[in-house]
């Protein structure tokens, strides 16, 4: 997100799931907040793979250590969103979600 070489709405989305996972840990009781933060996980892998597969650079050869740093960061992101979202899927069973 720093390097600006993704598009706003990669930060936006990300950021988003972020403030309702937030919320999700704040309200322990409430089924509806892990839900809707579980469905932004899922939905913001899809959209991650959109914009690492649309806005990857063809050539690589050329690219700064920023721009390599931050394009490593987001696929390490990617790679531990299912992580994130068998965690999240655990605390939704915790609460009582079937």
């Amino acid at each position: 997100c720093m390097n600006y070489m993704f598009p706003a709405s990669y930060a936006w989305g990300n950021f988003s799931v972020l403030a309702v996972g937030i919320w999700a840990i704040v309200q322990r009781d409430s089924l509806d907040a892990i839900m809707m933060f579980l469905t932004g996980l899922l939905l913001t892998v899809l959209t991650d793979i959109i914009h690492i597969s649309v806005f990857y650079p063809p050539n690589s050869n050329y690219l700064s250590d920023v721009k390599r740093f931050s394009i490593g960061m987001a696929i390490f992101s990617l790679l531990l969103k299912p992580v994130s979202c068998y965690l999240a899927y655990q605390m939704y069973r915790e609460r009582g979600g079937e």
